[in-house]
C-alpha cells in the first residue's frame, strides 16, 4: 500500500559507480532479470568491492507497451570501480541524474499508482521526461511484497 503522505518531489542524484549487467528484454521476461542482484553481490565479494547502495533496476526505451524491447540495467553501487576488470558484468559512473522521485511503499504489482502520481506531477509542473527510470529496492521482500519499500526516480530534463 502507498504512502498517502509521501509525495513526489525534483531533485538531482549525484554520480554514482556501479557494477551493473545490461539487458535488452520486454515486460514478460523482467522475472528473469531477478538472480542478477545475486550475480552482483557475490562478483562484488570475489572483487573486494565495497557495495554502498541497494539494488538498482535502470529503464531506457520503456514506452509502456509491454511487447516492444527495452534496454534493462541491473546495478550494483559500489564505492569505487577496479582499474582493470575482465568479467561477465561492467562499470559505469553515471552523471548528475535530474529526476522526479517517489517512494512506493507495498507489492510491485501497485507500482503503476505510483508512477501515474509522478506523471501528474510531471505535468503539473511541466517537467519532460527524460528517457530513463530508476527503481531502488530499499527492501525487497517476497515473503511479505507489502513490506516492499521501493524509490522510483523517473528522470527529467
Amino acid at each position: 500500500m502507498s504512502n498517502p503522505l509521501n509525495v513526489p518531489k525534483a531533485k538531482e542524484i549525484k554520480p554514482i559507480n556501479f557494477l551493473f549487467q545490461r539487458a535488452e528484454i520486454t515486460v514478460a521476461d523482467l522475472i528473469h532479470q531477478l538472480p542478477i542482484a545475486k550475480q552482483l553481490f557475490r562478483e562484488s565479494v570475489q572483487l573486494d568491492l565495497h557495495p554502498c547502495g541497494p539494488i538498482h533496476w535502470h529503464y531506457s526505451g520503456f514506452t509502456g507497451d509491454e511487447s516492444t524491447p527495452f534496454t534493462l540495467e541491473v546495478c550494483l553501487p559500489i564505492a569505487q570501480a577496479p582499474v582493470t576488470y575482465d568479467g561477465q558484468f561492467h562499470f559505469k559512473r553515471t552523471d548528475h541524474f535530474k529526476c522526479v522521485t517517489l517512494q512506493h511503499e507495498g507489492a510491485w504489482h501497485n507500482l503503476p499508482r505510483s508512477y501515474a502520481i509522478i506523471m501528474e506531477f510531471m505535468q503539473r509542473h511541466q517537467l519532460e521526461p527524460g528517457g530513463v527510470t530508476r527503481e531502488l529496492y530499499i527492501n525487497a521482500d517476497f515473503t511479505d511484497p507489502d513490506a516492499n519499500i521501493t524509490e522510483i526516480q523517473m528522470g527529467i530534463l
